[in-house]
């Protein structure tokens, strides 16, 4: 959010495609991300409001400009007040804004305003309450009948049912926690510490068509040649990959891999 996607480099040919529509693309991945994740209301600022469903860069603005004057946010009804904030911008994007440290728990979790009552319903058959701390919950709530038999219970469609448990267990879980960290090694900090033969697991950021370009945790990515990818392997962004340094070429900056695994 903070840097214009298509300044990262968003593939080979992202200058040969069609500009409107590879910023729409662009526009719809970042929506996307951002209410995955979710928006601390109380601290986001209007570049990254303007990104959650529902809400465009006025009423960004106008968010922040509450907020200004009548301090923070205790609760996500208090939304309702923000000008030029109707019924169906805040059922939009009720779910994706987090009022953390609020008057209801509730109100820090993607759970939407609608489900509430579900999501009541459920800790009371648990015997559980809104305080209790999400650590302590995880064991009870998985006593309690299967999903589908209790949605069944309590009128509640299984999919949202399945996404209020989640949220009751991790209130607020950040997606991006559950992926796989790559491990750097702690003596390779820099070009110079890179000795050809060394093994490094990296993070691919980019593919493009003669090879992927890894993250091995210096300054500078290393190539991995497409003739050094068996055949028949596809790579994607964020997969995370054991190398070998086959050559490196410092005053140019490039670093030349090979595949391992």
């Amino acid at each position: 959010v903070k840097i214009d996607p298509k300044s990262i480099g968003v593939g080979l040919y992202q200058h040969d495609v069609n500009q409107k529509q590879l910023s729409e693309s662009l526009d719809g991945v970042v929506e996307s991300v951002v209410n995955q994740v979710g928006v601390d209301v109380n601290t986001a600022s209007p570049a990254l409001l303007t990104h959650v469903a529902g809400i465009g860069p006025k009423l960004a603005e106008n968010i922040v400009a509450y907020r200004e004057t009548n301090g923070r946010f205790a609760n996500r009804a208090t939304l309702k007040q923000v000008s030029g904030l109707g019924p169906k911008a805040f059922e939009q994007s009720a779910g994706f804004l987090r009022v953390r440290d609020g008057d209801n728990p509730l109100d820090a979790s993607a759970i939407h305003p609608e489900s509430y009552k579900v999501a009541t319903a459920v800790l009371k058959q648990a015997n559980l309450k809104l305080s209790t701390p999400s650590e302590g919950r995880t064991a009870v709530l998985a006593k309690l009948p299967p999903v589908p038999e209790l949605a069944n219970q309590l009128n509640a469609g299984v999919p949202t049912l399945t996404d209020i448990l989640e949220q009751l267990v991790r209130p607020g879980r950040d997606p991006r926690e559950d992926l796989p960290k790559p491990i750097l090694r702690s003596d390779v900090l820099s070009l110079s510490d890179l000795k050809p033969g060394m093994q490094l697991k990296g993070t691919v950021r980019n593919v493009v068509d003669f090879g992927a370009f890894i993250d091995i945790g210096v300054k500078q990515d290393g190539l991995l040649h497409r003739s050094q990818i068996p055949r028949g392997t596809e790579l994607s962004v964020g997969d995370i990959l054991t190398v070998t340094i086959q050559s490196i070429d410092a005053e140019r900056g490039r670093i030349g891999l090979s595949w391992v695994s």
